[in-house]
């Protein structure tokens, strides 16, 4: 599934189509296509792993789920979920989600929780976690409601780099640790666009897929864990699993 990085390179590869019209409609998307001729794109725009194209009276939000994909100015041969077509090009979505948002993009959308977004709010995000103490850290990083954009990925290398077990629950974490778990998730994800645009993103994994500790020289585990029950690689020896005084 893409992650906020790769949502905000599609969003910059497509900023051609701004001002301008759509004079094509196509796809097998249930939603009313036709609704879509003639209006205008105001703005391409990013919510996490949302991509938005603002229209003049809706707006058209993408999610590429977890084998979705696009196209700008070329075809694939499979039928698109979305085809537009505009007097400058054409940007074709295949295996998505595509939905109708009838109100304003604010009144959908909370800017202080993409990871990305210039309005991120980490103070914000660091008062979420601390009132759900329960959580364990590896369900934490997904939850979209406080890091909008961040993935399995951000999960394994995020939780390598601060040196703690996914299997901590959050209100275990020194608050000093917990206030790291902030800063790296947010600092990730311009590590990750950065390596992404220059295809160099594998080459910096230290945790996720990979097999043996870069620090410990030991292998990972491997596991599904907490309740997202998603793959996780960490290392038992240098990943602590703090443990709270009422466990």
């Amino acid at each position: 599934m893409p992650e906020g990085p790769s949502i905000v390179i599609l969003r910059e590869e497509t900023a051609q189509f701004s001002g301008h019209k759509i004079l094509r409609v196509e796809g097998n998307s249930k939603v009313d296509l036709n609704r879509l001729l003639g209006q205008t794109v105001r703005s391409l725009r990013s919510w996490g792993k949302h991509f938005l194209i603002e229209l003049e009276d809706a707006s058209v939000r993408i999610h590429l789920l977890l084998f979705g994909s696009y196209r700008i100015d070329e075809r694939k041969e499979a039928t698109p979920r979305l085809s537009l077509g505009f007097d400058n090009g054409e940007l074709n979505f295949y295996g998505c989600s595509v939905e109708l948002i009838e109100e304003p993009l604010e009144q959908r959308y909370d800017w202080r929780t993409d990871i990305m977004s210039e309005q991120w709010d980490a103070g914000r995000a660091l008062e979420k976690l601390q009132g759900m103490p329960g959580t364990l850290a590896c369900d934490a990083i997904l939850d979209q409601q406080i890091f909008a954009g961040a993935g399995n990925i951000f999960k394994n290398e995020v939780l390598f780099r601060i040196k703690v077990h996914p299997m901590t629950k959050l209100g275990a974490l020194p608050a000093a640790k917990l206030q790291e778990l902030v800063t790296e998730t947010h600092q990730y994800a311009f590590d990750f666009l950065k390596w992404k645009k220059a295809f160099v993103l594998k080459q910096h994994w230290q945790a996720h897929r990979q097999g043996t500790c870069p620090r410990c020289q030991i292998p990972l585990v491997k596991a599904k864990l907490g309740l997202t029950n998603r793959q996780s690689y960490f290392c038992e020896g240098c990943q602590k699993r703090y443990i709270a005084s009422d466990d």
